[in-house]
């Protein structure tokens, strides 16, 4: 019997194209031999909308559910009624890979793919990423945040303080949005106050990290209790920083699979990588994202918990390098949801 497994893309969020390009390139590689598939398509808006079983690859994925079955109450109503044998949220940024989808998933006791309601909350925060990780001893750049009110009340203190803490050149990015959405580098004053008022835009809080001088190093993970690395790579920008538009519209770019580092240096990432995973209690899949200096010194950036997902992104490409091919790689995720979900159903709820 076929798995019924429902795709959940599009969403409420500024990475809301971004999360078209995954749903389309998901539904291409998916065996519908093995798999009824259901697109389920959440508007910038939030309305839910589900689509008809899918009986081919998705030529346009934004026109799946054109003609597609009710709104969202008939969507919860399906979800609530077990229709699904599993969700995959195919969901880039808040309302959707923050946590909140997540929350919905495990109350209607439905397995879905990806990080739970923890990993996937505070993996978005990035204020409370850098925190967990700092609780965990992993090495990071400097960094400190604020919110839009303290910001709007305080603005002439507050660059002050990130000048004489953070120092130039800074990183300014929104604290619950990824796909480098909203970030800027600033060399100055003038810059910091055009970067705050451009990230304020996109969050209510703010992530103002130190600039350091090292290469991009980036390692996915797979699993559960269990889990494990990918081949590493690393990430050049041919602009000064990898922003969105040399992620997705200029390909200004180059990915170097696998990155040229030393047995030693691989296998301390590695350790460095599961720890972060464990210290936020991640499952499924991550990709953690570190600096190394050019002293040899790992420093954790971040890690994603839904990261870009079509075949040309990082975690897919360090995958395949390591002889996991895309559809193979949907169907483990797929398998480790099932696996999670089976797990959980050992908790008692009576005493």
């Amino acid at each position: 019997m076929k798995m019924k497994l429902g795709l959940l893309y599009g969403g409420k969020s500024a990475e809301h194209n971004v999360s078209l390009q995954t749903a389309k390139a998901v539904t291409a590689a998916l065996d519908l031999n093995k798999f009824d598939v259901y697109p389920v398509y959440i508007s910038i808006d939030g309305t839910w909308t589900e689509g008809e079983k899918l009986d081919a690859p998705a030529e346009h994925i934004d026109e799946l559910t054109i003609k597609g079955n009710g709104g969202t109450e008939h969507v919860l109503s399906m979800l609530s009624k077990g229709k699904y044998d599993v969700v995959f949220p195919l969901l880039h940024g808040p309302n959707g890979e923050d946590g909140t989808v997540q929350g919905l998933l495990e109350v209607l006791n439905v397995p879905y793919v990806g990080n739970g309601v923890l990993a996937s909350s505070a993996g978005m925060d990035k204020v409370i990423m850098k925190n967990v990780f700092a609780q965990a001893g992993l090495k990071q750049v400097g960094y400190t945040h604020m919110t839009r009110t303290e910001w709007e009340t305080n603005k002439i203190p507050s660059c002050e303080m990130i000048e004489r803490e953070i120092g130039w050149p800074c990183f300014v990015k929104p604290a619950n949005l990824g796909s480098s959405v909203g970030i800027s580098k600033c060399q100055n004053k003038d810059e910091l106050i055009d970067a705050m008022e451009e990230a304020f835009q996109f969050d209510r809080k703010v992530i103002i990290e130190e600039g350091v001088n090292a290469r991009e190093i980036e390692v996915g993970i797979l699993g559960n209790d269990h889990p494990a690395c990918s081949v590493i790579g690393e990430i050049v920008p041919k602009k000064d920083f990898y922003d969105y538009k040399a992620k997705y519209e200029d390909a200004d770019t180059a990915l170097i699979i696998p990155a040229e580092i030393t047995a030693d240096q691989k296998k301390e990432m590695e350790s460095l990588a599961i720890r972060a995973f464990r210290s936020l209690d991640c499952s499924g899949l991550v990709r953690a994202d570190f600096f190394l200096t050019e002293s040899g010194e790992f420093l954790i950036n971040e890690v994603n918990t839904m990261p870009g997902f079509t075949p040309f992104s990082m975690f897919p490409l360090l995958w395949k390098e390591a002889g996991v091919e895309y559809p193979q790689l949907i169907e483990k995720m797929i398998d480790l949801a099932i696996e999670r979900h089976t797990e959980k159903q050992k908790i008692k709820y009576t005493v």
